[in-house]
């Protein structure tokens, strides 16, 4: 008797094209189907940095402009790096609650046992992420531009901004995305990134740091929002960023992969429960 080797889908998925690469694709596919789906999310992620920048321009711009820049207007450009930042951390926490979402519904757990790899379901969370603000973050620069502010940035410096804040949206979209693995539901998980959605108000976003209390300056100088937002700001003003892009950047790369360490750690263990 001839003995015929025979072979699952599951063995190999690889030859079925549901590897690493084709399954991410297929999961940025999937997340941006959602969000296109969910369109009031959508426009609150565009809208949203717009009320903010106009909230703090023209309702709080007169009181913060004193002894800074002199002007709203002026202000304007001094704000609009934290409006960015801010947004994108609200942006980035429904990366949170969409695992979540996808963790206790047994989504994920339903994916474990088809023939992919289940856990580039949150490259899909993370790249849709990514994507959103940064449409958001275009919308703000247009916005600032109509209301007056005028970027000095040459191509490069336009370019070195793009990296800078792409690099600290994908930072903290990986950061919501563990969390989400570990919180127990969905309104935990976006409970869990409270207090890093409050980063932006404790640096030099919308006020100068010497302006803070003593106590509270060193934290504020040296937390990571505050390298990325001197930064950006430095170079939309067509000016040198100094030491501070280089440590948006070992900021960024830090917490992609404590992240990433936590989230390949956690991945295994939680969906097992």
């Amino acid at each position: 008797m001839t003995n015929v080797a025979t072979t699952t889908p599951y063995e190999n998925p690889a030859l079925d094209g549901s590897g690493a690469i084709r399954s991410s694709w297929i999961f940025v596919q999937r997340s941006m189907k959602h969000s296109l789906r969910d369109v009031e999310s959508l426009l609150m992620a565009i809208l949203l940095p717009v009320m903010l920048m106009l909230i703090f321009t023209y309702v709080f711009g007169g009181a913060m402009s004193v002894g800074l820049t002199g002007s709203t207007s002026a202000y304007l450009g001094y704000v609009v790096p934290g409006i960015i930042l801010t947004c994108a951390g609200f942006g980035a926490s429904s990366t949170g609650v969409a695992v979540s979402m996808d963790m206790t519904t047994g989504t994920i757990n339903r994916l474990r046992t088809m023939p992919i790899v289940s856990a580039t379901v949150l490259v899909g969370h993370t790249v849709a992420s990514l994507m959103r603000n940064l449409v958001a973050t275009a919308t703000v620069v247009l916005v600032a531009v109509v209301l007056g502010f005028q970027p000095e940035a040459n191509l490069w410096e336009w370019l070195g901004v793009a990296g800078v804040i792409a690099s600290w949206i994908l930072a903290i979209t990986t950061l919501f995305a563990m969390l989400g693995l570990v919180a127990q539901s969905p309104a935990a998980a976006s409970g869990y990134g409270f207090i890093l959605l409050f980063l932006p108000y404790v640096s030099s976003a919308f006020a100068p740091i010497e302006t803070m209390p003593e106590w509270l300056q060193g934290f504020a100088r040296n937390q990571p929002v505050t390298s990325v937002i001197e930064a950006t700001r430095a170079l939309l003003g067509g000016g040198s960023p100094e030491s501070h892009l280089v440590v948006a950047f070992l900021w960024t790369i830090g917490i992609v992969l404590v992240a990433l360490g936590l989230i390949l750690w956690i991945f295994p263990k939680r969906v097992a429960r």
